[in-house]
């Protein structure tokens, strides 16, 4: 049981509790006439005149550095404004994945020349990242990824593609894991990360159309792109380890709890009304709360860990999955109950955003991870296999 072990109680810092307020009292009125089935979007919404809002008050990057445009506070104040960002819904996708992962991994893994060319834009809520990680027929598999950077005189020839790349279309970069050695059949020995700027000739970008109707997800080709030498992060066949690291970021934060929490505070104010209340319905939200709260208490815990500069692979993989089996929860036992009513009135709003969440839901436990892979990597952490 140590991977549950390591998950000890965790309280969040009085000084970075200490923002919830201001950030609360700024989303009120920067969200007071967006429709909740808009801010059911919240971390796939795309906005940059919102990001840059949150640059200007130095809500992103804010773990980072301040010699290169953070804040230099800790991972539990990041937390909180994440939290806060996701309860409320509002449209963070523009920076969402910078700020999470890619800026943390440059700071770790990048040289001094790459801290300073990409993190300040980033803190600024002015540069957008994405990840170039699944592949056709390779999915969650990351080990058998096909796309390659071949080493020439000029730097780095890149070919191949990418799916599933959120946001793609709207980005300056990518960082992708590539094959720079050998082949799929040496698995993890020869991958590396790649920093691609997606401006360059020979990259074309697709977005697809999901059930909801948006297109975050995109699929990415290269072909022929020609990378200076600068473009690798890190050590070259190091690629494997560094990408551990930057899921256990992807995988532990409160987005993987609250996707549907836009449709449950709706639904709840229904619930609450003399029209809306009944008994099934009472319990219902119980049943939320009780499986919510010791799964935000988990999340917490691994905020805790990579404040201590932990990797938490195994432990970010368990709350991923838990976390994603009650967001997908939500919406179908809210539609439940909804749609049981038949003798009543339900407000249009609240169905918009049923409509939208229920949709997009199924992604919940593929994005990250799946959760068959996820199931593996826990039960090699119990020691079950």
């Amino acid at each position: 049981m140590h991977v549950l072990e390591s998950l000890s109680m965790t309280d969040i810092p009085a000084q970075d509790e200490a923002l919830r307020d201001e950030v609360r009292a700024f989303l009120r009125e920067a969200l007071k006439d967006v429709p909740a089935h808009i801010r059911a979007r919240s971390w796939s919404g795309y906005s940059p005149e919102f990001s840059r809002k949150l640059g200007e008050r130095g809500w992103i990057g804010v773990t980072l550095p301040k010699a290169y445009g953070g804040a230099g506070r800790s991972a539990f104040s990041r937390y909180v404004l994440v939290e806060e960002f996701l309860n409320s819904g509002a449209p963070v996708g523009s920076h969402w994945i910078a700020d999470r992962q890619s800026a943390p991994l440059v700071l770790r893994y990048g040289t001094e020349a790459q801290k300073q060319k990409y993190i300040p834009p980033i803190c600024r809520g002015e540069s957008a990242f994405c990840i170039g990680m699944s592949e056709p027929g390779s999915g969650s598999d990351l080990a058998s990824v096909r796309t390659k950077a071949e080493k020439n005189a000029s730097g780095w020839l890149l070919n191949g593609q990418k799916i599933w790349t959120t946001n793609a279309h709207h980005c300056q970069y990518m960082i992708a894991l590539v094959r720079t050695s050998g082949s799929t059949q040496d698995r993890k020995n020869g991958l590396s990360q790649i920093i691609v700027d997606l401006s360059l000739p020979g990259v074309t970008i697709r977005p697809i159309t999901d059930l909801s109707g948006d297109s975050h997800f995109c699929e990415v080709f290269f072909q022929d792109v020609q990378l200076d030498d600068d473009a690798l992060i890190g050590e070259e066949g190091q690629g494997w380890e560094q990408v551990n690291a930057e899921l256990a970021f992807e995988r532990s934060g409160p987005e993987r709890l609250f996707s549907s929490i836009v449709l449950f505070d709706e639904w709840l104010a229904y619930v609450r009304t003399p029209q809306g209340h009944t008994a099934s319905a009472q319990r219902l939200a119980g049943k939320v709360l009780a499986r919510l709260a010791p799964l935000r208490a988990m999340s917490v815990a691994l905020t805790g860990r990579l404040a201590q500069g932990e990797s938490p692979v195994v432990e970010a993989a368990l709350v991923k999955d838990m976390g994603t089996t009650l967001e997908q929860f939500i919406p179908a036992a809210i539609a439940d109950d909804l749609y049981s009513r038949t003798d009543q009135n339900i407000p249009l709003e609240l169905l918009q955003t049923l409509n939208y969440t229920s949709h997009v839901a199924p992604s919940f436990s593929l994005r990250g991870g799946t959760r068959d892979i996820l199931r593996g990597m826990i039960a090699r952490g119990l020691g079950l296999r």
